[in-house]
């Protein structure tokens, strides 16, 4: 199965960032993807004092945006994240789109960005969005996937529940900086990966030096093994990787690891 992860740089401008995913969506399914994944906060800034400027509800025009591109670049899109607005609230949140434009799934980031690195990295994204309370898996192209958002993949507990759904790879639209980024990002996805024995997909905005938050970038998959298959860097690019969802079933007959679990020994049911 082919997956697409679309690394762009994000405007402040959202029916430019618009087109822009739209052309770069078309140009992965035109080589030949059946997934393809946009960035956390792909048409928006990721900043605090943008998120309320630029959300929408569901049906709104970034959300049909997003399902006519699925349409027509005949794939299964993963719609990075933008702010959902609902009810005076806004959440960080995902949505994905079948082939023939229809939701699929959606969910909202469950646990927010507020951290303080000493010397580094200072943000609240909890000054303006409120966490979902959702663990998401879905099913497409025949397979069954997860769906989580940045800093939900440092939570081990969220990424064991998908993979007892049954979840056999997780996508993850992320934007993680520059003071995290290179100490985390590619362990945080191959610590899930090899913890749960699925393919890890994060997908980040590409690196702009002027932008208000300052993106890591290097987009990945990881396979069932730990291993880093692609590694996208820094500026924008389509990045079109063959992953053989097989390799969960080979790789866990190998290292027992889910199935030689004590569930009761740590206090749980499952």
């Amino acid at each position: 199965m082919k997956i697409a992860l679309i690394q762009m740089k994000v405007g402040h401008d959202k029916e430019k960032n618009l087109q822009k995913a739209r052309q770069l969506v078309l140009r992965a399914g035109k080589e030949g993807a059946r997934i393809a994944v946009l960035p956390e906060m792909f048409c928006c800034p990721y900043a605090n004092e943008y998120f309320r400027q630029f959300a929408e509800p569901v049906g709104g025009h970034i959300f049909n945006e997003l399902s006519q591109m699925a349409k027509d670049a005949n794939l299964t899109l993963v719609g990075g994240s933008f702010p959902e607005e609902e009810d005076g609230k806004l959440y960080n949140a995902s949505f994905v789109f079948s082939r023939d434009g229809q939701l699929r799934a959606s969910h909202r980031k469950a646990h927010l960005f507020d951290i303080d690195v000493k010397g580094g990295q200072s943000f609240r994204e909890s000054d303006t969005f409120t966490p979902g309370d959702m663990i998401t898996v879905f099913r497409t192209a025949g397979h069954m996937f997860g769906l989580a958002i940045c800093f939900d993949i440092r939570f081990a507990e969220m990424f064991r529940c998908m993979a007892l759904r049954g979840a056999e790879a997780v996508f993850v639209p992320a934007a993680f900086n520059m003071t995290t980024g290179p100490l985390h990002w590619d362990l945080s996805f191959r610590m899930r990966a090899v913890d749960n024995q699925f393919y890890t997909i994060g997908c980040a905005p590409a690196r702009d030096k002027y932008a208000p938050y300052v993106s890591y970038a290097h987009s990945l998959i990881c396979d069932p093994w730990g291993r880093v298959l692609a590694d996208a860097g820094e500026n924008e690019c389509v990045t079109v990787v063959d992953i053989d969802l097989d390799e969960n079933a080979r790789v866990r007959e190998q290292l027992p690891i889910l199935s030689a679990r004590r569930p009761g020994l740590y206090g749980m049911n499952r």
